[in-house]
């Protein structure tokens, strides 16, 4: 899966709260949607997962695993109903402007054309070239969908909530048993956790039944031609002509988000190439329409991604009060011993397995929630799509679906989500301050969570770099 940050919508992950960014009918994770999600940086959207974007708030079901799939372009459905704004993007970038935005629509048959040296290159026919091309239109409310920047984030319990729930849980239940035989034998193949793998099934697509509703093709040759990510794009465009040339895939299969992502567990172009698999040997790669290349596929994605047969993502913990909450960074990794040396204990009152694991405290509603102990499986998922809300939703619905409880600890429920305007004022405040060196923009990332902790830290507050309300209140009256 790939790892963009541009499709599956594009996930922000802030010290408190996640941008789900509402991508349209079809907003998805970014991600494994690996390298689509994670990849697209400095934009609303990424393609997560094999590409991603993840699928919260997706509307339309993907196409039928066992149903037949027509071939040719005639057999694409439509794009999505709205049309562009004709306004010019937020990012303020240059190739975002309406201007730049319709100079380039006006361009693009001849920018598609251009692409077809490269494409050859590849070993795509001309016929292959001719016959995916020919009525290709420019898909120019994807602009506005790129740029976009929700007013509110939402907070990561929320996020929970919405994708570990009973009803996904009881579906993720009937698909494992449903598909056992073939979840053993991806299991023995790859050594991938195949709860893990159930859960980001049912993350990206609610298990097939939501997924984007955008032509990857007419997606990615869109991005290639007009907007800030050309280069990249290009890439994933080029990538689509090489999977319908060699047959894998027909076009009617490659439905998905505004970026790309597609299938059940949304996988870029450049994903796909690099990771799909013929399971069952029937010799197509079907990440799509077939059950046995689906789960294998996924998990190959994850073993390539460092994934390390019989460990766990991680643990939920509790963190003693006073705890130097400076040490909760990824770059800090300690063995558990050394974590339980600081008071560091598992919820429950359970043991860890071994203490010689190596993992980073992750406390991602600062002092007043929960504590994880991630190792390094969390980083695999991280690879598959680089928000932490997201790899914790994986591993905590996992985690369900092999019959564990819920978090034991309360999240601060009673704590507001700052408003972007209000998010943009805190980065400018610590700007003045001297903590934060970065360019405001009104997502709270790591350097914000960096910037925040050494605020918190100065004023002798817990260093947890959590953004809360109340943070912008004592940074509004330094």
């Amino acid at each position: 899966m790939a790892k963009v940050t541009a499709g599956r919508g594009l996930i922000w992950v802030g010290s408190m709260a996640l941008l789900l960014a509402s991508a349209g009918a079809g907003a998805q994770s970014v991600g494994g949607g690996p390298v689509a999600a994670r990849e697209a940086t400095g934009s609303a959207t990424r393609p997560a997962g094999p590409g991603r974007t993840t699928t919260a708030q997706a509307s339309l079901p993907f196409l039928s695993l066992f149903s037949p799939q027509p071939a040719g372009p005639a057999a694409l459905p439509p794009s999505g109903p709205r049309e562009w704004s004709g306004e010019d993007g937020a990012s303020g970038h240059p190739l975002m402007t309406a201007q730049a935005i319709r100079e380039a629509a006006a361009n693009f048959d001849a920018c598609v054309a251009s692409l077809w040296p490269e494409a050859a290159r590849r070993g795509v026919s001309r016929e292959s070239f001719e016959r995916y091309t020919a009525g290709l239109a420019p898909d120019l409310r994807i602009m506005d969908l790129m740029d976009s920047q929700p007013e509110f984030t939402k907070a990561i319990w929320d996020y929970l909530d919405v994708l570990v729930n009973d009803a996904r849980i009881a579906a993720g239940r009937e698909i494992l048993a449903k598909y056992r035989p073939t979840f053993d034998a991806v299991e023995k193949t790859y050594g991938v956790d195949r709860y893990i793998i159930a859960a980001i099934w049912g993350v990206e697509s609610n298990y097939s039944t939501q997924g984007g509703d955008r032509s990857v093709l007419r997606s990615t040759a869109t991005l290639s031609c007009i907007g800030r990510r050309q280069a990249y794009f290009r890439n994933e465009f080029l990538s689509a002509l090489e999977i319908l040339h060699h047959g894998d895939l027909v076009p009617a299969q490659m439905v998905g988000s505004w970026a790309g992502a597609f299938g059940p567990t949304q996988f870029m172009p450049t994903a796909f190439k690099r990771y799909a698999v013929d399971f069952d040997q029937d010799g197509r790669r079907d990440v799509v329409g077939d059950v046995a290349d689906l789960i294998a596929s996924t998990a190959n994605n994850l073993k390539k991604d460092g994934w390390q047969a019989g460990q766990t993502w991680g643990y939920e913990v509790e963190v003693p009060q006073g705890f130097d909450y400076m040490l909760a960074d990824r770059a800090r990794v300690m063995s558990i011993a050394q974590w339980e040396q600081l008071g560091i204990r598992r919820a429950g009152g359970k043991p860890f397995p071994r203490g010689t694991d190596k993992a980073f405290l992750l406390a991602p509603a600062g002092s007043e929630g929960p504590g994880f102990l991630m190792l390094g499986n969390f980083r695999s998922i991280l690879r598959y799509n680089p928000a932490e809300a997201y790899a914790l939703a994986i591993g905590y619905l996992a985690d369900r679906l092999r019959g564990g409880a819920a978090f034991l600890q309360p999240w601060p429920r009673q704590e507001r989500v700052l408003s972007r305007a209000e998010r943009l004022e805190l980065q400018q405040l610590l700007a003045q301050r001297g903590f934060y060196r970065g360019e405001p923009d009104g997502q709270l990332g790591g350097e914000t969570r960096k910037a925040l902790r050494g605020f918190q830290a100065s004023i002798g507050a817990a260093a947890d770099g959590f953004a809360s309300a109340a943070m912008l209140d004592r940074l509004r009256g330094q």
